[in-house]
């Protein structure tokens, strides 16, 4: 009974502070109305942020709840959403946009993922502007420089293939797996581009979906939740997530329900599931504003080759 009344307390105190906050809305069985940012949707409860802390609330408590209109994405035809970052030095995009469902996300903004394919095999990456750059692993091209790409444009009969064989490597950086491309060939080839989140506003526990072509199997989408937002692996933080990672989704973003990349897939186990994981999307910013830094030449020494350290350098104590 003590922990009913003070669940009740919580919720009462969060609909008085948060009655006036342009927020998702739940409504409650009993008549109470929440507001906050709905994080994560599971089949038992639903996750809230009302701002001074994060609510966990039944589903059999819920009488109906509804995302706020007005900064997410909200149809197919609109990929202007408020508060654009428009700095053009960046190559990327950034929004604050509005969490909305797996399904709006995913006519979106699934056109701006691409299959990435050379000799070796394929992957898959996605375009980060309309000037056709865009970001997929350094593993996927790893010692190639015959590259495709290959765009899925949605039409009234279905998708169309539009592929695109003159691709520029830019940069690369085979430490964190990542690695900037561009078309060159785009021709008068309009492109859907995804926005790049901000990890400081992701939680363990959010749902998460990705978009790839695991196995050549294309457009598959896999949805689950953040597992953790740092798990440590060969001196790097990953995300960690049980949405399906397998070969082929390699280089195509991780999406909050923003529809904003906030990590690159990379790694995933075959025999093991729910063992997925991501670059987060800090690590892919800092990329590709360093991207001089990174820039591939085959002539240059400045192309993320491992050098050998000289005999004494090695041996200095």
């Amino acid at each position: 009974m003590k922990l009913r009344t003070y669940t009740g307390l919580v919720i009462l105190t969060a609909v008085i502070i948060c009655g006036v906050v342009r927020a998702d809305k739940i409504v409650l069985k009993q008549g109470q109305i929440i507001t906050g940012d709905i994080l994560a949707e599971r089949d038992s409860q639903l996750i809230v942020d009302v701002g001074f802390t994060v609510l966990t609330i039944p589903r059999e408590k819920i009488l109906e709840f509804e995302y706020t209109p007005g900064y997410g994405i909200e149809s197919s035809d609109s990929n202007t959403p408020e508060f654009l970052d428009v700095d053009e030095t960046k190559l990327y995009r950034t929004a604050n946009l509005r969490k909305t469902t797996i399904e709006k996300c995913v006519e979106a903004v699934g056109e701006a993922v691409v299959m990435v394919s050379t000799p070796s095999g394929t992957g898959s990456g996605f375009f980060i502007n309309e000037d056709g750059y865009l970001i997929t692993n350094y593993h996927v091209i790893e010692r190639e420089t015959r590259i495709e790409i290959t765009v899925f444009q949605k039409q009234k009969s279905g998708f169309e293939k539009i592929k695109f064989k003159k691709v520029k490597i830019e940069a690369i950086n085979p430490f964190i797996d990542l690695a900037l491309l561009k078309v060159e060939d785009l021709g008068d080839n309009r492109i859907t581009y995804a926005y790049l989140g901000d990890m400081d506003r992701t939680v363990i526990g959010e749902r998460v979906f990705a978009i790839g072509s695991p196995l050549g199997l294309e457009r598959t989408v896999t949805d689950g939740v953040i597992s953790t937002r740092n798990r440590a692996f060969e001196g790097l933080v990953y995300i960690q997530t049980n949405a399906d990672i397998n070969p082929g989704n390699s280089g195509g973003p991780l999406f909050n329900l923003a529809g904003e990349v906030i990590g690159v897939t990379n790694m995933g186990y075959i025999f093991f599931g729910g063992l997925g994981f991501a670059i987060p999307v800090d690590y892919v910013k800092h990329f590709i504003e360093n991207r001089e830094a990174f820039s591939y030449d085959k002539d240059s020494p400045n192309t993320g080759f491992r050098y050998i350290q000289p005999e004494g350098s090695r041996n200095t104590q």
